[in-house]
């Protein structure tokens, strides 16, 4: 098994802290060869402005380094806090060759730094967020976003979409799909024998009977049944506003939540800048920070690198594990 996996991480948005991250993290302590994906100019000036040395080999296919850049130039120049569409497809540069050498098992996972998605859309490019973009280029019907932080790791049964959408994306089949994915990547890539999953209604109080909203008559109570008879440890649907207690959380390893930002403000005020946001579902392992951009910080802020790191040894844990599992499988065929 590689003692020290070869884990890809993506700058991002070369206005936002993506850059100020990677200088931040080629100096930390990580039981990993790192490659970081990004301009070179660009990293190594937030690093200077940080009075941080960068000074990384550049890498190549095989490398040892325990830290390397793989440069790709962006067109435009850059400036720190100032988004220009002209570097737009080239967050997706980094993206895709990152996932292009998780594919081909150059690299053991990738983490990603924070996107600006109003940037590559002024780019002419449809982009809602790295979930979905991954799950395109990997021909991956489903894909499914969780959080992890705060001792919770908490899924999204739908991710970014206006409320308004949310209902009617809430289906029985998606439901089942959904958790089916939380159950299998719970049990392949987290270690966990049989998941224990909390569930969410949709409506306050669950619906209360019926009388606030179907969705958890009609919908989701029979998902969880049909998905029960398959050996599933399902609880719920749950109202949201008690489902985030101790009591019930302690007895849990994930949470199911309707959308976005029903159960990711619980987990966020828990955890804010030290969770990880993980895509279940993928071919490959990818992880990412819990943020944004912070525009505002790029290159001279007081910043918080808790959630690079925290997702760096994520992707490091779950890479090992992979290994792992098919070291044995190996071994036992």
């Amino acid at each position: 098994m590689e003692p020290r996996p070869r884990i890809a991480v993506t700058a991002g948005e070369p206005a936002g802290i993506g850059p100020d991250l990677c200088a931040i993290a080629a100096a930390g302590r990580f039981d990993a060869r790192l490659v970081f994906v990004g301009d070179r100019a660009v990293i190594a000036d937030r690093a200077a402005r940080r009075g941080l040395a960068f000074d990384l080999p550049d890498y190549f296919p095989g490398s040892a380094a325990p830290r390397s850049l793989l440069h790709l130039p962006a067109p435009a120049p850059v400036t720190a806090g100032r988004l220009d569409p002209a570097n737009g497809r080239h967050v997706l540069a980094l993206l895709d060759r990152a996932l292009d050498g998780c594919r081909s098992r150059e690299f053991a996972a990738m983490v990603t730094a924070p996107v600006q998605k109003s940037t590559i859309n002024d780019a002419g490019v449809a982009f809602t967020g790295h979930t979905e973009y991954l799950a395109g280029r990997t021909g991956t019907a489903r894909v499914v976003m969780m959080l992890v932080g705060g001792g919770m790791r908490v899924a999204l049964a739908t991710t970014h979409l206006p409320l308004a959408a949310v209902p009617a994306a809430i289906t029985r089949e998606g439901i089942v799909e959904t958790l089916r994915i939380v159950d299998r990547e719970l049990r392949a890539r987290f270690g966990i024998d049989r998941p224990r999953i909390l569930v969410a209604g949709l409506n306050p109080h669950a619906g209360e009977s019926g009388h606030l909203g179907r969705e958890e008559v009609d919908t989701i109570s029979p998902a969880l049944e049909s998905l029960r008879r398959e050996g599933m440890a399902l609880t719920g649907p749950l109202p949201a506003d008690t489902l985030f207690t101790a009591r019930l959380l302690e007895g849990a390893d994930a949470v199911l939540a309707m959308y976005h930002d029903q159960g990711l403000p619980v987990l966020k005020h828990a955890s804010f800048g030290h969770a990880v946001n993980v895509t279940l579902g993928l071919p490959v392992i990818r992880t990412s920070v819990d943020h944004g951009t912070a525009l505002d910080l790029a290159g001279n802020g007081d910043i918080d690198a808790g959630s690079i790191g925290a997702a760096i040894d994520l992707a490091i844990d779950l890479a090992r594990r992979e290994q792992e599992r098919a070291d044995a499988h190996a071994a036992a065929s």
